[in-house]
């Protein structure tokens, strides 16, 4: 429990400090940031504690007849603003992943099951795709690797938009899917498994990458696009040599784009593995948080016999499997957000 004179006093002696004179400028400016940080909290706080004061007002103006109704009607408004106060000084004290607004490299994999596995792969792809453009998000393919009855091996997808990492990090880990494939003459559900990773977008300054480090490799484009992508090497191979990492684009007619494109990946990539290494020397057990990227684990069924979809880290079960492949996604993600703040709670104040 936070001790709120504690908090007054530490920001007391931080103005204080600041009042004085500071040589070494970094010092300032650390001081300088976290001094703003406690007057916005103490500032969000005095709101909450004087909306409480003016509902205790209202509650004995109340006990009077000639008052009741507008006392009543008063603290209706008031209670709704007091929780959206302290929903404001929750997000103060509980900062969410700074990361939440960045938009997404979506990589979807099929797993288990072969031919199966690489069709479901399609089928999330449109779901997702669908559910980012009700979002009005941007959609576009960076990558695929296609199969000769219309699935994908593999495909990378570029999400452009505010809140795309937010809505979507909890989907990385296993998906696994229970139905009777087209091919399966005699009924039998086959499961299969495909591996979703969504990372997000990292500015330039966050990755350096030694041109040393890379090496670029251009070829010709396979797939559709027409005389254009059979007669010219506009695709683009990256392999960063220290950790043997390998990011090819060709979905860009311009070979440049196309750079471009495979670098912004390559940079999404390194900045995960680098995440993960620093979060593996916190913790050894890295399950502290609902969908950090652990593919051994199953997060979702799919059972298309049933029309059920289940998430298994929050234990929700829909009976409409039809609509989430349609996009309807919220009542999926929206308890995985519910959940996240929950454990930001557990994890403790940051101030």
């Amino acid at each position: 429990m936070l001790n709120w004179d504690d908090v007054k006093k530490e920001y007391d002696e931080l103005t204080q400090k600041l009042s004085g004179s500071l040589s070494d400028q970094r010092i300032r400016a650390e001081l300088q940031k976290k001094s703003t940080k406690l007057a916005l909290l103490l500032s969000v706080h005095d709101e909450v504690e004087s909306i409480r004061a003016r509902i205790e007002e209202n509650k004995k103006l109340a006990q009077q007849n000639e008052f009741k109704e507008l006392a009543l009607e008063e603290n209706r408004e008031l209670e709704q603003e007091l929780a959206d106060t302290k929903k404001r000084l929750d997000d103060l004290l509980y900062p969410a992943d700074e990361r939440d607004n960045s938009s997404v490299f979506l990589e979807i994999r099929a797993g288990a099951g072969g031919q199966e596995a690489a069709l479901f792969v399609s089928d999330l792809f449109k779901m997702y795709s669908t559910y980012a453009l009700a979002k009005r998000w941007d959609v576009s393919l960076v990558e695929t690797n296609t199969t000769d009855i219309g699935g994908y091996k593999e495909l990378i997808a570029y999400i452009k938009g505010k809140g795309a990492y937010k809505h979507l990090k909890f989907e990385s880990g296993v998906h696994r899917v229970q139905r009777v494939p087209e091919t399966e003459g005699a009924g039998r559900i086959h499961t299969s498994t495909v591996t979703v990773a969504v990372l997000p977008e990292v500015a330039d300054v966050e990755v350096n990458i030694s041109p040393q480090d890379l090496r670029i490799d251009v070829f010709r484009a396979q797939g559709a696009g027409g005389q254009h992508v059979n007669t010219t090497d506009s695709a683009v191979r990256i392999t960063h040599l220290p950790t043997g990492l390998v990011v090819s684009c060709q979905d860009e007619r311009s070979q440049i784009k196309n750079k471009a494109r495979a670098m912004k990946v390559l940079k999404a990539r390194l900045f995960e593995m680098e995440k993960q290494k620093r979060e593996a020397e916190i913790s050894e057990k890295r399950k502290q948080q609902v969908g950090m990227g652990d593919r051994a684990e199953k997060i979702r069924t799919y059972n298309y016999p049933q029309n059920r979809v289940t998430d298994h880290r929050v234990n929700v079960t829909l009976k409409k499997l039809d609509l989430v492949m349609q996009g309807d996604l919220s009542d999926l993600i929206d308890p995985l957000l519910e959940w996240e703040m929950v454990e930001r709670r557990r994890r403790g104040i940051v101030v």
